[in-house]
């Protein structure tokens, strides 16, 4: 029985890197840019109806909800390749944007929620045994991070049984960086707190770390945000194989989730792929073995995240390796990367690397034998957290860009307050995890647990 996934592309961001994923999962599937099954790709023994279901005509529609409150990036779609792919009825854009503020987001969605929650629970009665749902959003921008926050709330509320997994674009944090939203420290506190508290699992793809890939290992000068995007989609492409071309383990979202996630807080996952191929540009990586794949995997440099994985240890890693692949390279691989020591564990769980062997399409060449993504859940991910609260506190001790918040009637500035005590609280269950009593940590007056309820 297939175990169904919506998933719902929300704001710009949302949308631009939605659109590159039902590129590459068309490509994986043999389906063509209008929904037909290409003619060589007939008798493949894959699972397409967990993202996508027939229409009467035959046709494979995306099972998607693409939102935004503003048309651009939605027209943009409309008028692609790509534009018949997807259910008309499963658009909304709404006129005027959210401004970049995360209250004129949230409000906006509320206003809204009636239309959107028909077009989610539509596609949900659509679904024989609805597994939950995916989202991919920004964290710093108005739409992604404020509607993005309201229909993580919802969604918990409407599906208490559903996974709810995020694929969250974190915004450059570099001094340097360049970012379009001097606000993006607001939003992404905000946004953060309702990812702690609403969300299974958060896929953390950090813009900062993804620009580093793309000039360092791609030797992309001026990386563009197409070619960005098109990372991101490799990483969600693989990490959803093994739910499209199951195998014995990890067959559904749950399973995939459920190794990886120790405790309910400790949910954000930092990914690593190799090797990487984007157009024409080739990661200088020539032989792949197994071992080759899983030692790179375990390089700070290969991490979409730009948290050093040299400080802090490892709370669980998933490897899914594609390829042609033995089970004893696997072993030995394992075996040799044991006796290095080139992954630091935590000192009250399993020692372990997980793999997952997953098949490649046969309808998409790739240049390398094998290719391997890894899934970590990883103690030093809090320096990310850290880095948008000094960002936060800078600007809200001089009550800097406030007005745009205080436009929104029903939003209090306390919000900020209680969303920076979740914050803090999660930075310190990650520190925490890396001690050895990590079992007896926040038991001292339970306040914690009340936060979280």
């Amino acid at each position: 029985m297939p175990r169904e996934i919506i998933t719902l592309q929300i704001g710009q961001c949302g949308n631009q890197i939605g659109m590159e994923f039902w590129k590459q999962l068309c490509k994986e599937h043999g389906i063509s840019a209008d929904g037909i099954l290409e003619e060589f790709a007939t008798h493949g023994d894959d699972r397409k109806d967990v993202f996508f279901y027939q229409a009467d005509d035959e046709h494979y529609i995306p099972r998607a909800v693409l939102i935004d409150l503003e048309p651009r990036v939605i027209n943009m779609i409309q008028n692609s390749p790509y534009s018949a792919l997807y259910n008309p009825e499963n658009y909304f854009h709404a006129k005027d944007g959210a401004g970049n503020c995360w209250a004129a987001g949230y409000y906006g969605g509320e206003r809204l929620q009636e239309e959107l929650l028909e077009m989610i629970e539509r596609e949900a009665d659509g679904s024989e045994s609805l597994e939950g749902f995916v989202m991919l959003h920004s964290i710093a921008g108005g739409t992604g991070s404020g509607l993005g926050s309201f229909l993580l709330e919802v969604l918990n509320d409407r599906f208490p049984k559903k996974l709810i997994q995020t694929y969250s674009v974190f915004p450059n944090q570099l001094e340097s960086g360049a970012s379009d939203t001097v606000v993006q420290p607001y939003n992404s506190l905000l946004t953060l707190k309702r990812l702690t508290m609403f969300s299974d699992c958060v896929v953390v793809l950090d813009n900062t770390a993804l620009d580093r890939i793309a000039v360092d290992r791609l030797k992309l000068v001026n990386p563009n945000m197409s070619q960005i995007n098109t990372l991101v989609s490799t990483v969600m492409s693989a990490s959803t194989t093994t739910l499209r071309y199951p195998g014995y383990m990890n067959n559904d979202l749950v399973g995939l989730l459920a190794s990886l996630i120790p405790t309910p807080r400790c949910h954000f996952l930092m990914t690593g792929y190799t090797p990487l191929t984007i157009e024409r540009q080739v990661s200088a990586v020539r032989k792949t073995t197994v071992l080759d794949v899983m030692r790179r995997l375990l390089q700070t440099k290969n991490i979409m995240v730009s948290a050093s994985t040299k400080k802090g240890c490892y709370m669980s890693i998933l490897n899914i390796i594609q390829g042609e692949v033995d089970a004893t390279q696997i072993h030995k691989s394992l075996q040799r990367i044991r006796e290095r020591k080139l992954a630091r564990f935590i000192p009250w769980g399993p020692a372990s690397i997980q793999v997952a062997l997953s098949k490649k399409s046969p309808y998409v060449e790739t240049a390398h034998k094998v290719s391997g993504l890894m899934l970590a859940n990883h103690t030093n991910i809090y320096a990310l957290f850290d880095r948008v609260l000094k960002q936060y506190d800078k600007l809200k001790k001089r009550n800097a860009f406030l007005e745009n918040y205080k436009k929104e009637k029903d939003f209090e500035i306390e919000e900020f307050d209680y969303s920076k005590e979740v914050v803090e609280q999660l930075v310190d269950e990650y520190k925490a995890a890396e001690k050895a009593d990590y079992g007896s940590w926040g038991n001292d007056d339970g306040k914690d647990e009340e936060m979280y309820k």
